[in-house]
């Protein structure tokens, strides 16, 4: 009789892990997730409080997040890992600010506010940006390039703006 108990219970516990697992696989996205960027934290209060509106960080953020990554081979395969477009805009912000290796990116990603913003306080390691550099370097440059001609299309409308509010005469 006790040993039929023990099997009920078992059984009834495996059940019970099962539907834990179904529900923690259902919540998964398949990456690993940043913070939230308006979360209340110790330092700083709000990352987003610490970064200006005209900062390039911003535009390097919404450039990334308009591409469709899988279209151009940015595919899920094996352990979750960190999501491409965080990887995109650490490789565009380390090549627009002339930061030249991925280990002095690695340091920026915990130091630089911007960075830690742009990341969503995400921390890769310098091996999973080289490797992301090594692996996406055609379709990173091809980004790259697409993403300076619309930074200049940008530079050239304020220019033109700016130039127009001007005084006639000067």
């Amino acid at each position: 009789m006790q040993h039929q108990r023990f099997w009920a219970e078992a059984v009834l516990k495996l059940w019970m892990l099962r539907a834990f697992w179904q529900r923690l696989e259902a919540d998964m996205s398949g990456y690993i997730e940043g913070a939230e960027r308006s979360q209340t934290t110790l330092f700083p209060n709000r990352l987003e409080d610490w970064i200006d509106e005209d900062k390039l960080v911003r535009v390097i953020d919404l450039f990334v997040d308009e591409i469709d990554l899988e279209e151009i081979g940015f595919l899920r395969t094996g352990r979750p890992g960190y999501h491409p477009s965080v990887l995109l805009k650490l490789f565009i912000y380390g090549y627009l600010n002339r930061v030249p290796s991925s280990r002095a990116l690695e340091r920026k990603v915990c130091r630089n506010v911007e960075v830690m913003w742009l990341t969503e306080r995400l921390a890769p390691d310098h091996k999973t940006i080289a490797d992301f550099r090594r692996d996406k370097r055609l379709v990173g440059m091809a980004i790259l390039d697409q993403c300076l001609s619309e930074l200049s299309g940008q530079r050239a409308l304020h220019n033109r703006q700016r130039t127009a509010d001007l005084p006639v005469g000067t």
